[in-house]
């Protein structure tokens, strides 16, 4: 395969309502879309989502869209690929970090290898781990903070959560705000037999915060993910060995390399992967087989992308090593109904299909050249 043209839009869809965690604040998807075409015609569409300021990683839009137009894409274009590994491995060569910037590239070069073929991501990806691909996904619910700390409007949203039907809710939590919505949680949680989850996007600091993280050890959580900064491995290696809930890597799993080391250091066992924080599905298929070594619990995340991004979430959830739902959920709960440029959808029993159809199948155009603007094109 030859890539012969190559596109990058800048894409702003404003989320229904703002979107907190302990780092920060999200009121809008804003991300960067590339578009790559082959010698007979196919394209390929990937996302690369970094947030404008680096709450949640170092990289961010801007460092992506330098690092896109001045490196990534022109070296792509022209060049002639086998594999979608091989794409990858063209992106690393010199290159140190920004996964995001890559994985927008990478997924690309994935979704063009599939529409070639006529496959789905999800098809394409399970053929390549020797695994058969799900048809459907479960989902699960990420409920962000309250903006008014108001545990009653945390019950209600998860109220509202249950009458749609997901299978997993997760709730933000932070040094100050932990305990009482864990509480109101479980309150509104009772007797529905769904799970609940904790998210601290690493706001815990160790060994300070260990009484925070006792007390969340009685809740009867499915898992407590991400409680502590990133790069503290051994910090959590501990706290999974101190605590009787599992714990649960998102930011941490930053690569395979890490994931080998988390194994070295027998540490948790549950693993969120994102696509775009690892760097793309290629890196998604090493962790996956130290996942396999090593005994651990997958599920997929998201940054929330777009219908674009979610393509390649969608397709790590139906490996049959992700045991729990994703967070992968449906556009209108994001964005508002008819606002996405792939509307995903979710079933009353909180599952999603799996595309068998690459994006270019799938995605509304109009809606694509509503929300995007052309940045460069190579």
């Amino acid at each position: 395969m030859r890539i012969v043209r190559a596109e990058l839009y800048e894409m702003v869809i404003p989320y229904l309502q703002p979107f907190i965690i302990s780092a920060g604040v999200m009121r809008e998807r804003r991300s960067l879309v590339i578009v790559l075409q082959d010698e007979s015609g196919n394209f390929g569409y990937g996302e690369s989502p970094p947030d404008p300021l680096p709450f949640y990683s170092e990289e961010t839009l801007s460092s992506a869209r330098a690092l896109l137009s001045e490196l990534l894409l022109p070296r792509v274009v022209g060049a002639e690929f086998e594999t979608p590994e091989a794409i990858d491995r063209t992106l690393r060569e010199g290159v140190r970090g920004n996964p995001f910037a890559r994985a927008g590239v990478e997924t690309a070069g994935w979704d063009l290898f599939a529409a070639r073929r006529k496959l789905g991501i999800g098809q394409l990806l399970a053929d390549r781990l020797g695994h058969p691909a799900a048809t459907e996904i479960s989902s699960g619910v990420a409920l962000g903070i309250p903006a008014d700390r108001d545990p009653g409007t945390l019950r209600h949203r998860i109220a509202e959560a249950l009458e749609h039907g997901y299978r997993r809710v997760k709730i933000k939590v932070a040094p100050g705000w932990d305990a009482v919505p864990v509480s109101a949680a479980r309150e509104a949680l009772a007797g529905s037999g769904v799970p609940l989850t904790v998210d601290a996007n690493g706001a815990y600091e160790w060994p300070e915060h260990e009484p925070n993280l006792r007390a969340l050890d009685d809740a009867e959580l499915l898992y407590i993910e991400q409680p502590l900064a990133p790069d503290e491995l051994v910090g959590h290696a501990a706290l999974a060995r101190l605590l009787r809930t599992p714990i649960c890597l998102d930011e941490t799993l930053r690569d395979a390399r890490a994931a080998r080391q988390i194994a070295a250091l027998e540490g948790p066992r549950i693993w969120n992967i994102k696509v775009h924080r690892v760097g793309g599905l290629s890196e998604v298929c090493r962790i996956y087989r130290v996942a396999d070594s090593y005994a651990a619990q997958l599920w997929a995340g998201t940054m929330p992308e777009s219908g674009i991004g979610s393509q390649a979430a969608l397709a790590t959830a139906a490996l049959p090593r992700c045991l729990y739902p994703s967070d992968v959920e449906p556009s209108a709960r994001w964005f508002g109904p008819g606002n996405d440029v792939i509307e995903m959808t979710m079933n009353p029993e909180g599952q999603m299909s799996v595309p068998t159809s690459s994006i270019s199948g799938l995605l509304n155009m109009a809606r694509f050249k509503a929300t995007s603007r052309l940045i460069s094109a190579w």
